[in-house]
């Protein structure tokens, strides 16, 4: 049990790691890697059901698919140039399952490199709710004044693979960041 309760200890860091690709673009305080897994989870569910995929697999690779950050970081794509990314995630991730029982760190394992190759339905739509997710998140950050976050919303509209995210980019695309509550004043 002890090494169960490390291991959520150790997760629990992705509460204070900041994104770093955000610094770049003048973000004093960003998201963390744990509001955006959360996110992303959420999304991917969703996603997942409009694409009827297996979405608690979906769900599943999105919500563990930062992990590894706790060890290596959050590299933006400058950082990322310069780094074997890809090879200190499957390092880290394999480390961080060993305090898992073999079964459980097995389903997570193997649900992590379905996500990396993104062969399969739900690989795709777990990667496309983790753009969708950036995507919402350079949206909020542009409303808010941080012009620098349009060229991620350009880059990622090309990165985009399933028809039901390419819809919902288009609604977060040219949406507002305040819609959802602009809508419940009518209702009082």
């Amino acid at each position: 049990m002890q090494k169960i309760v490390d291991y959520f200890f150790e997760i629990n860091a992705l509460k204070r790691i900041k994104r770093s690709g955000s610094w770049i673009a003048g973000i004093k305080d960003p998201d963390t890697i744990a509001e955006h897994a959360f996110r992303t989870a959420q999304i991917g569910y969703v996603l997942a059901e409009l694409e009827n995929a297996d979405s608690n697999k979906v769900l599943l690779m999105c919500l563990f698919h930062d992990n590894a950050e706790v060890r290596i970081g959050d590299h933006h794509k400058i950082m990322a140039r310069y780094i074997d990314t890809k090879k200190a995630e499957k390092l880290a991730t394999t480390e961080q399952l060993k305090n898992l029982p073999p079964k459980i760190a097995k389903k997570i394992e193997n649900d992590f490199d379905e996500f990396r190759t993104k062969k399969t339905a739900e690989a795709i739509i777990a990667k496309d709710a983790d753009l969708l997710e950036l995507a919402m998140q350079a949206k909020e950050y542009l409303e808010l004044g941080y012009k620098g976050k349009q060229n991620w919303l350009d880059n990622i509209k090309k990165h985009i693979k399933t028809k039901t995210a390419k819809k919902m980019f288009k609604f977060i695309e040219t949406g507002s960041i305040n819609n959802w509550w602009q809508k419940l004043k009518k209702i009082t």
